[in-house]
């Protein structure tokens, strides 16, 4: 069984039927799902990209089954697989940010390159696993490189790798910088907060008051609620903003970076960027991409204690429109997560 969608649309679109179990191409392996998670892409390609320009909307092959993030156990492995025997449990962002031939992750069973997979925290549950791989490769690639090229049907062209040492150097360049993170107690921004202040800065979350406790707990040292105050007017002379919100006024954000401080979008927004240059404010950006060994060194966090997934809500698989419709009002702390396998019903 898996979700699918024959035509582009809103959450309704999405139905519950029976599909074939994919073929592993050498090299990959086959998962059976416990848990998928929720991730903007999904609800871009199902609705059809209907914010972007019709020249430039990526094309979807139809039907399509969404999701790119995934938790589950290796139940069959092909010719080249190394990494990975059957048995394992795993998780991933799968082909990301190919769309005509993704994960399909919202399925019982998935099929996945070795290396875009890593062994799941055993600590960790499939349902808390499956919150983890894109929005914190985000937020680690954002710090510490690795960032490609736009959403496209293809791997990005003008990938950076991760250098020897640039984990260490983003860490010194953040110790004891100021960071804001706006929009911080959803996905990418609660892996921002505990990225960046385990790298020595201090942080600055911007969410609506009802996460004030939460974020905190996470680490921030000062947070603003919006609802209550513009964060441009509580906070002045940032070094770096994280802007997981963007849209229409993202622009009136930048004022609270300093002259030559650093601007780093997650979604696309209007910035001014032309006033902004004029005060020496730089642009980092880029796209998300899969990668297994990158995901593990946030696996290990996770294993180790120091960084935390949090889960906002849970819904079976077949709940997948209902589980969008909440994804799509927003305000969410955390992810949002379908459960393939329930706990106990076995693997």
């Amino acid at each position: 069984m898996a979700i699918r969608y024959h035509e582009q649309g809103g959450p309704e679109v999405l139905t519950y039927e029976a599909v074939p179990v994919p073929e592993p191409a050498p090299g990959e392996v086959l998962v059976r799902v416990h848990a998928a998670g929720l991730n903007p892409p999904d609800w871009y390609a199902r609705g059809g990209f209907a914010a972007i320009p019709a020249q430039l909307r990526p094309k979807v092959p139809l039907p399509s089954i969404p999701g790119s993030d995934l938790s589950g156990v290796v139940v069959a492995v092909t010719p080249g697989v190394t990494r990975w025997r059957v048995g394992d449990a795993v998780l991933g962002m799968v082909r990301f940010p190919s769309l005509g031939n993704g994960a399909r992750a919202y399925a019982e069973f998935a099929t996945a390159p070795q290396e875009h997979l890593a062994r799941k925290p055993a600590g960790l549950s499939h349902v808390e696993a499956a919150g983890l791989p894109m929005a914190g490769l985000t937020a680690f690639q954002q710090l510490f490189g690795g960032l490609g090229s736009g959403l496209t049907g293809a791997e990005p062209r003008d990938f950076t790798p991760l250098v020897p040492g640039a984990r260490a150097l983003a860490g010194a360049a953040l110790a004891g910088r100021t960071v804001l993170v706006n929009g911080a107690a959803g996905g990418v921004g609660h892996f921002l907060t505990q990225l960046t202040r385990a790298q020595g800065a201090t942080v600055v979350a911007v969410a609506s008051g009802r996460h004030e406790t939460f974020l905190r707990g996470l680490g921030a040292d000062r947070f603003v609620d919006y609802t209550r105050q513009h964060p441009a007017d509580a906070e002045r002379g940032v070094d770096h903003l994280f802007d997981t919100v963007g849209g229409p006024e993202a622009f009136r954000l930048v004022a609270a970076v300093r002259d030559c401080g650093v601007v780093s979008p997650i979604f696309h927004g209007e910035f001014h960027r032309e006033e902004a240059a004029a005060r020496g404010v730089t642009f980092r950006s880029g796209q998300v991409r899969s990668d297994g060994d990158q995901l593990a060194e946030l696996a290990q966090l996770v294993d180790e204690g120091r960084l935390r997934v949090a889960v906002d809500s849970v819904f079976g698989l077949a709940d997948a429109a209902k589980a969008h419709e909440r994804a799509e009002r927003g305000h969410i702390q955390g992810k949002v997560v379908l459960e393939v396998v329930p706990v106990g019903a076995g693997g």
